[in-house]
C-alpha cells in the first residue's frame, strides 16, 4: 500500500484528531478519514468537470436522451 507524507497546518491536525477522538476512531482512523475525504473531493471535481463540459448542451435534450436510453435498456430486459 502506498504511503503519503503530507504537510498540514498544526491547527488542522489538532482539529481532525480531536474530531476522530470524539468519534471513537481506532488505529487507522486518520488514514480512513483522509482516504474518504480524497475520494469525495475527486468525485466533486469530476462532477464539476462533467457539468462544465455539458453546460453548452441543451439540458432538456440530454434528459430526453437519457430517458430514451433507459427505456430502451428496460425494454431489452423484458
Amino acid at each position: 500500500m502506498p504511503r503519503w507524507n503530507l504537510s498540514i497546518p498544526a491547527e488542522t491536525d489538532r482539529a481532525v484528531r480531536a474530531f476522530l477522538g470524539r468519534m471513537g476512531a481506532k488505529k487507522g482512523g486518520l488514514s480512513r478519514f483522509v482516504e474518504e475525504a480524497v475520494r469525495r473531493r475527486l468525485l466533486d471535481l469530476t462532477v464539476a468537470q462533467i457539468k462544465d463540459r455539458n453546460a453548452a448542451y441543451d439540458q432538456q435534450a440530454i434528459l430526453k436522451l437519457i430517458d430514451e436510453e433507459v427505456d430502451a435498456a428496460r425494454a431489452g430486459r423484458s
